[in-house]
């Protein structure tokens, strides 16, 4: 299938991580010219190594999504290069697991910044370009907590699923535009993040790593954990021509992991 996207130009966040790598690997693959930003530049640029070398176009950017004062310049820059954006894939990192409760204002205010006000400051930046050339895509990745809650990820939980709200009401607005906005919700997906998770998980309850694993993979019907891959291409399928009439939506990724309708 030719998703239609080549030469068009996708700016990727967190993509020096196993999601955002990987969404920014399958974009590529698809003709895409990459922009891997990641607040960690090394990772950002393993990531453009790795698409160059496959024959791909892309290039890697520092860029820390809790520095809202930088966004017009880094936009700027990638237009001047580029001739603008047409593809942005939301993806931030995620806050410390705690629970909902008893938490300092700090980390609400810095949480909401980072996750939040970012996303809808790079959007509102980028989108009068996507609506002057009448194409565009926003598509938002956020966690399987925006629809049945994650026990002791309550900031993650909060604050992803303001995400949503914003996604399905800009999706009315943009699209007699011809832009498309979408939010796609990972499920367990094989990456550092739920590692770290696991192992946190693990810590708190006295077992181990292994045994909280097994556990959480008992839940997924399909019976493992999804590969990032897997995530990568539907989100490169939204972002693509074919997905002109998806818009609005919430696209699990989940193995069947949520059991609600």
């Amino acid at each position: 299938m030719n998703f239609g996207i080549d030469g068009k130009t996708a700016l990727v966040f967190g993509a020096g991580g196993g999601l955002g790598g990987a969404i920014a690997r399958s974009l590529a693959q698809e003709g895409a010219r990459v922009v891997a930003a990641d607040i960690n530049l090394e990772a950002a640029q393993a990531t453009a190594a790795a698409i160059t070398a496959a024959g791909g176009t892309a290039e890697a950017l520092a860029w820390d999504l809790a520095d809202l004062a930088s966004i017009d310049a880094h936009v700027a820059g990638i237009e001047a290069r580029h001739g603008g954006i047409d593809i942005l894939v939301n993806n931030t990192g995620g806050p410390p697991p705690t629970p909902a409760a008893g938490q300092d204002p700090a980390l609400w205010e810095g949480s909401f910044r980072a996750m939040v006000l970012s996303v809808i400051a790079i959007t509102d930046r980028v989108l009068p370009g996507m609506r002057a050339r009448r194409w565009g895509r926003v598509v938002t990745s956020a966690s399987s907590g925006v629809v049945a809650p994650i026990p002791n990820l309550g900031v993650s939980n909060a604050l992803r699923a303001s995400l949503v709200g914003w996604s399905k009401t800009l999706a009315r607005e943009v699209a007699r535009d011809g832009v498309t906005c979408n939010v796609v919700v990972p499920g367990r997906i094989a990456t550092k993040r739920i590692t770290f998770l696991d192992e946190q998980k693990a810590k708190r309850e006295g077992r181990s790593t292994e045994e909280v694993s097994a556990e959480s993979t008992s839940t997924i019907p399909a019976g493992r954990y999804g590969d990032p891959q897997e995530y990568a291409d539907v989100v490169a399928f939204l972002a693509s021509a074919k997905a002109s009439y998806v818009t609005g939506s919430i696209v699990r990724v989940d193995g069947g992991l949520i059991q609600s309708i």
